[in-house]
């Protein structure tokens, strides 16, 4: 699988980054043979990109991922966590499902963008990783804490990443306008940008994309199947995880017909219409399942015809200035 630097950093990436929010029971219960299965079948895949958070699962994520990579050589893929929540031990009966994932509720969530719970959450997330390093440490959701995340949260691991103890720093949002003012106010490395420069929603081109492009900061998009519409449109299916509107039901429907027409699952269109941005460093899928990762490596190296793209501009499914894949894959 193409490796594509991060951004400026000395940092690689797959095209594909594993998604690891599914092996922390994300809706569902994933047992530990399943999820190591899926990690397993990534690699063999070719991917080399795991992403991972303590918000995923109450912990249960990291400490999926890490047993499942602990026999992996260490120097040949990149992990990236966040930091930003930190896991206090709770007395709560039940489960985390209010939060998304089918785990038991043995612990809460604190939102916290200080030096001291950068350091914390990255001790905490060594510790369930029972890994020797991080490699990139994003700035998870930090929408309403913004000024502390830049004034505390960033220049700790500004001094973290010049030690050598980070390979990059990034940041992870669902708003493109947000992570603009990071790449604009500061010299993070990445990006993660989810379900914002997607074949549906391309806000992220507005000026994320453009200005990432040139400061020199990779962008990983994630939700590029707008957390189900992109994947099997429908009447009934979900876009940002709320019922999608008629509107975008439509707009997705056509999209697949276009597709079709060239012999191209939609799904494989939006997983390879990011790379058609020369920021965009990887695209990352969510993945709960050795099937799942299997298709995701398939998807990713369909061939999709310039053809494609070219009949989606016409039929004014695509904007005149999106750029696209400038070749087959």
């Amino acid at each position: 699988m193409r490796q594509n630097r991060l951004g400026r950093s000395a940092l690689t990436v797959s095209e594909l980054a594993f998604g690891a929010a599914g092996i922390g029971n994300l809706f569902t219960p994933v047992t530990d043979d399943q999820a190591e299965r899926a990690v397993t079948a990534a690699w063999d895949a070719g991917v080399r990109y795991f992403d991972t958070a303590p918000h995923y699962g109450l912990g249960l994520s990291e400490r999926r991922l890490g047993a499942a990579l602990r026999d992996c050589p260490r120097d040949e893929y990149l992990l990236s966590t966040k930091v930003g929540r930190l896991l206090e031990p709770a007395d709560a009966d039940g489960t985390d499902l209010a939060a998304g994932f089918a785990v038991p509720a043995t612990h809460r969530r604190v939102w916290d963008f200080s030096a001291d719970g950068v350091r914390r959450s990255l001790a905490d997330s060594l510790e369930r990783l029972g890994l020797d390093r991080i490699d990139v440490a994003y700035l998870h959701d930090p929408d309403d804490h913004a000024e502390q995340a830049l004034d505390e949260a960033y220049p700790a691991l500004e001094r973290l990443r010049g030690e050598g103890v980070l390979g990059a720093i990034g940041v992870g949002m669902n708003q493109a306008e947000p992570l603009t003012r990071f790449v604009r106010d500061t010299d993070v490395d990445a990006v993660l940008l989810a379900g914002r420069y997607t074949l549906l929603d391309q806000r992220g081109l507005a000026g994320l994309l453009p200005l990432a492009a040139d400061r020199g900061v990779g962008v990983v998009i994630g939700g590029v199947f707008n957390s189900g519409l992109l994947a099997a449109p429908r009447p009934g299916a979900t876009f940002d995880y709320a019922t999608a509107p008629d509107h975008l039901v439509a707009r997705a429907l056509a999209l697949q017909t276009v597709c079709e027409r060239h012999g191209v699952p939609l799904r494989a269109a939006a997983l390879r219409f990011p790379f058609g941005h020369p920021a965009v460093a990887s695209v990352l899928v969510g993945t709960r399942s050795a099937a799942e990762a299997e298709d995701a490596a398939a998807l990713l190296h369909h061939p999709v015809p310039a053809d494609l793209w070219a009949e989606l501009r016409e039929r004014g499914l695509l904007a005149p200035d999106v750029p696209t894949p400038a070749r087959e894959r």
